[in-house]
């Protein structure tokens, strides 16, 4: 580079490091997120097979919440996703994720059950 153009671009040099304050976790941790996602995979799994409920509704429901509970588990000890990780961006991006996909969701399921009531023959009465 000519003198002029090297005085227009500042010098970060070429160093690997990151800036990034959140850690990457300890053993302690990973094995930490390894025993929860064991014991969400395990409970789930006893409580179908073993029919420990008895309601299937219930038992979904159940299931579902150890779903959120594991999904949780997985981005706080194996993804590393908190407040202080890249200056909480990943947490706002996870909100902003979040919201569209609920709104999406319920989005759907409001015209599909719509549909359903106000389209089908056999709801329609005829005299």
């Amino acid at each position: 580079m000519s003198a002029a153009t090297k005085a227009g671009h500042d010098d970060h040099g070429h160093a690997h490091g990151h800036a990034d304050a959140g850690s990457h976790g300890s053993f302690k941790d990973y094995m930490t997120g390894f025993v929860l996602s064991v014991i969400l995979t395990a409970i789930p799994f006893i409580l179908v097979m073993s029919n420990v409920i008895g309601n299937n509704q219930i038992t979904g429901i159940v299931i579902m919440g150890f779903a959120v509970a594991q999904i949780v588990v997985h981005m706080i000890y194996f993804l590393h996703m908190n407040t202080k990780s890249e200056g909480g961006w990943t947490i706002l991006a996870l909100i902003f994720t979040l919201t569209l996909v609920i709104i999406t969701l319920a989005g759907s399921l409001w015209v599909m059950y719509h549909l359903n009531t106000n389209m089908m023959p056999m709801h329609m009465h005829t005299r």
